[in-house]
């Protein structure tokens, strides 16, 4: 692969610490790719927002990512930033935010993340009409889904394009859509979309089996990581902590120790880009070694972390596994 000019500045200036054990990650991730391994790609935290479909969504179209699993927010913060982005509100100077100050956001309808601001009526409520009318349509036919497979419905039937404020190969939910990836959604019920679903089971318009569950979710990873994990195997890019990363995961001791199943291999690559602190007793910050005890990795997967800005990190690693 001729390298590109990010590739060749890493190579060149990032050469120990975190730094160090970035190129090292990436140069793995490419290796387990090229010898014929799938990915997982874990997103936590704020992604979507921060934008990392520009990076995200092209290696989909690569073929360099196979399964994704995040946050009820990753899933549709990024559908939201497709249809509402230019009403997106940035603070740069929001450590300097009084309670009033934030106060004065909320009665703008304004959600905000760090020093981003979603706009609620452009964002929420836009996406809510498409989502809820598809959720008493497939109710009234009987059926259930994922909730990233009405994402999927919705992206294809093209409802939301007259909306569309950014290219769309910058959505790495379009990609997602297009390739037909899957994706695990963990705790899906905390997200926005996950609580507006809620408060219409409440009212009694939506009954909670409409949408597929957790641990349906999980039935659903055990049946795709026994199909796809042969051979090379499957790796897991672990983006910040939480449940994006910790739901997934638990699928390999879950069919070894529980179902009892013989010969499951062990997730066949491991890396995590972290800020998360040991000593405080977290999972999320935990050494990779620790998951050999859980069952999760073997003594001889590769293994990284790299404690530093997802949001930085992550677009570079994709950048050098596409050869930018």
């Amino acid at each position: 692969m001729n390298r590109g000019p990010i590739s060749q500045f890493m190579e060149k200036h990032y050469l120990h610490f975190n730094a160090a054990s970035m190129v090292d990650a990436a140069k793995a991730y490419e290796k387990h790719i090229n010898e014929g391994g799938k990915m997982m790609v874990t997103l936590a935290g704020a992604m979507s927002t921060a934008e990392l479909g520009i990076s995200l969504a092209e290696m989909i179209r690569n073929d360099k990512v196979q399964i994704i699993s995040c946050t009820g927010a990753n899933l549709e913060e990024d559908v939201m930033n497709l249809v509402a982005h230019s009403h997106y509100k940035r603070v740069p100077n929001y450590r300097d935010l009084t309670p009033k100050d934030e106060w004065e956001l909320l009665e703008s309808h304004f959600n905000r993340v760090t020093d981003t601001c979603i706009p609620e009526e452009e964002a929420f409520r836009r996406i809510e009409g498409f989502v809820l009318k598809l959720w008493k349509e497939t109710q009234d036919k009987g059926e259930r889904y994922f909730p990233h497979e009405y994402f999927y419905q919705i992206l294809r039937s093209g409802v939301l394009k007259k909306y569309y404020e950014i290219d769309p190969k910058n959505s790495w939910m379009i990609a997602a859509a297009e390739k037909n990836i899957p994706i695990i959604v963990g705790g899906w019920e905390d997200s926005t979309l996950g609580n507006i679903f809620a408060a219409y089971i409440i009212k009694g318009e939506l009954k909670a089996t409409t949408v597929k569950s957790g641990v349906e979710y999980m039935v659903y990873l055990t049946d795709w990581y026994k199909k796809n994990s042969g051979g090379k195997g499957v790796g897991f890019f672990q983006i910040g902590g939480g449940i994006a990363g910790d739901f997934p995961i638990c699928v390999v001791p879950m069919m070894y120790q529980d179902l009892k199943w013989k010969d499951v291999p062990f997730w066949s690559y491991f890396c995590q880009i972290s800020d998360s602190t040991t000593s405080f007793g977290s999972y999320s910050g935990a050494v990779p070694n620790e998951k050999i005890t859980w069952g999760k990795l073997d003594i001889e997967t590769p293994k990284f972390i790299i404690e530093s800005d997802a949001t930085i990190v992550a677009p570079l690693i994709f950048g050098w596994v596409l050869g930018w």
